[in-house]
């Protein structure tokens, strides 16, 4: 008797890092200097040779550091300008933040640090009149819708559930390149061990007054072990927009947002998000306020489930003290490390390649993984794919042995993806942060054993942001700060680097 074959698990991938114009690790400005140095070079040879020899020299001096990558693709230059970024703001005192009533900030409020130190946050209602936030970013023009959901659990899920979510996801990131004006978007998933808060407002209150004693402390030590063994999980998707139909005035782009809520939430609900809904002004401001300071966490709750608000101001949403160093980022009540992405998974993966990444992680006060995804134009993906397919051709004609193998895989992978966008698929390029936050540094050589064990088991690799670990806790917040838009180089400039 003949067994039905068993379904197999969908497997996802195809993933590829963009390929750097120019010639090998130069980049194209390294490419266009190094032939334009060595044209001058035969040209000075014709006239004199030892002048020659002395503009060779400083050409290879000039154009080596581009060429000496680390394995995240950064050349010397770029580490030598992170350096002298560090020294100067440290010199500067902009290592080390102050706030509140007695600082010099104007107003004595506590505001926000860093990159957040000139947003303003505005509020409307959407077509269901629920109140939502907008986060100002005006050095940029640049204005952050944050929305929350509560994603279905994987488990005891069917494959073809999960292969359906994922289509789902994907059909909503690639309708995110026909948004006018959106510059990028995050989902930040946030856990942190559970306070016991919740539970207790939930269950005590219920208590029969007449129920059996018996009955009445087994209640009561649910309640008070539960907490010891769960953990709380949020999740949060930011959408940043820029000028909008050329619009300037912050109330007409709230207004236009609103309109757009309802369209971007359903397609949420169909990929799996569960209920999803736009977060009010102050709900941000929560948020932000328990990042910086984690220990009051539980008290933000009480006063939100005994008085139905908490009165947090976007302007008071910030720590009273932090301090950077090279390693870590010190803020009120808690000690955060941060890290970036530097090599996706490899090859084929399941649709649960990054959960040991997700869930929570015991010994740390909170953790956010911050997946952020810069949608491309029809238009720019047509272009990408077509140059990246003719890319590839070329090293799988021009390589030999081991080098031609990858240049083959290559050459299929880039032939999928342009098949997959000629049929309407989206282009998107997406990277990774990680951020832990414990009580104290004592406990943050755990955390990064911990965070090295979770990079294994997610076959992923990551690298620490050093020197601006401030600005990498800043990245992984739901609060819409996209890096590439933060940079002292131009994006267009630093790829071609």
């Amino acid at each position: 008797m003949a067994s039905a074959p068993q379904s197999q698990r969908p497997t996802y991938g195809n993933w590829r890092r963009p390929r750097r114009p120019g010639l090998g690790p130069l980049g194209l400005i390294g490419t266009v200097v190094t032939f334009c140095g060595l044209v001058v070079v035969l040209l000075l040879s014709l006239v004199s040779l030892p002048l020659a020899i002395g503009v060779l020299i400083p050409l290879f001096l000039i154009v080596a550091p581009i060429a000496v990558r680390t394995v995240d693709g950064r050349n010397v230059y770029q580490l030598i300008a992170s350096r002298i970024g560090w020294m100067n703001r440290k010199s500067k005192g902009a290592t080390t933040y102050v706030s509140g009533p007695l600082s010099r900030r104007p107003g004595g409020r506590f505001s926000p640090p860093g990159l957040l130190a000139r947003v303003k946050m505005r509020e409307g209602r959407d077509a269901y009149d629920r109140p939502f936030g907008v986060l100002h970013h005006p050095g940029r023009n640049f204005y952050t819708v944050v929305l929350a959901c509560e994603p279905d659990g994987g488990s005891l899920i069917d494959p073809e559930q999960v292969d359906i979510w994922v289509a789902s996801w994907g059909d909503w990131l690639a309708r995110l390149a026909h948004e006018p004006g959106l510059r990028g978007a995050s989902v930040v998933v946030e856990t942190a061990p559970d306070t016991g808060t919740r539970l207790v407002a939930e269950v005590l209150p219920r208590l029969a007054p007449d129920a059996p004693a018996a009955a009445r402390a087994v209640m009561e030590e649910v309640v008070a072990r539960y907490p010891q063994a769960s953990s709380e999980m949020h999740t949060y998707i930011t959408l940043t927009y820029g000028a909008m139909n050329n619009r300037r005035d912050p109330e007409a782009v709230v207004t236009e947002l609103a309109m757009r809520l309802p369209g971007l939430l359903s397609g949420l609900v169909a990929s799996g998000g569960g209920a999803a809904y736009p977060l009010s002004a102050e709900r941000i401001a929560e948020v932000v306020r328990v990042a910086y300071d984690p220990a009051i966490s539980s008290d933000m709750l009480n006063a939100r489930n005994e008085q139905a608000s908490t009165g947090l101001e976007w302007e008071d949403s910030g720590p009273a003290t932090a301090e950077e160093t090279v390693h870590a980022y010190r803020h009120d009540s808690g000690v955060s490390k941060s890290w970036f992405l530097t090599l996706a998974p490899r090859g084929t993966v399941r649709s649960n390649v990054l959960r040991g990444l997700l869930e929570p992680v015991q010994g740390t006060r909170r953790k956010r993984v911050c997946i952020m995804y810069r949608p491309i134009d029809p238009a720019t993906s047509a272009r990408i794919v077509e140059s990246d397919r003719r890319n590839a051709h070329f090293a799988a004609s021009s390589g030999r042995g081991l080098m031609q193998a990858r240049a083959a895989t290559e050459m299929r992978a880039a032939e999928q993806t342009a098949a997959e966008e000629a049929s309407g698929a989206g282009l998107v390029e997406f990277s990774l942060s990680l951020t832990v936050t414990v009580d104290d540094e004592s406990q943050l050589a755990d955390a990064v054993t911990t965070v090295r064990n979770l990079q294994a088991s997610s076959r992923v690799q990551m690298r620490s942001a050093d020197r601006m670990q401030a600005a990498a806790f800043t990245c992984a917040l739901p609060v819409g700060i996209l890096p590439w838009e933060h940079t002292l180089i131009p994006h267009s400039i630093r790829e071609a680097l």
